[in-house]
Order: structure tokens, then C-alpha cells, then sequence
């Protein structure tokens, strides 16, 4: 995860939306048994709304 956010904020590679929004910080975080169901569980989170975003941030 560290080198994921490393990536992010100092490589030159990779999405155009983190280049322009930099520092990028890492607000939440779960651990999930593979790659597959922690690219699904991502999916998932980024379909929820805003709100239900804060609140998994906040509890």
C-alpha cells in the first residue's frame, strides 16, 4: 500500500486526476485476502455516494 501511495504522489506515471490533485493521502484502508476481491471491494466502494463514503471514513 505504501508504494501505491508513493506512486501517487511522485511518479509520473499513472492517472492525470491524481497528478493535478497532489499531495494525494490516504483516508481509508482495509485488508482484503487477494488482488481480485480488493479490486472488487474498490469498485465497489467508488460506486457509493458521498455520504456513505464520509461515514465508512468516519466510523
Amino acid at each position: 500500500m505504501q508504494r501505491r501511495l508513493d506512486e501517487h504522489n511522485n511518479s509520473d506515471k499513472g492517472a492525470k486526476y491524481t497528478k493535478i490533485r497532489r499531495p494525494v493521502k490516504l483516508v481509508y484502508s482495509e485488508a482484503q485476502d487477494d488482488r481480485s476481491s480488493a479490486s472488487k471491494r474498490e469498485h465497489a466502494i467508488k460506486k457509493l455516494k458521498r455520504k456513505e463514503k464520509l461515514e465508512l471514513i468516519n466510523a
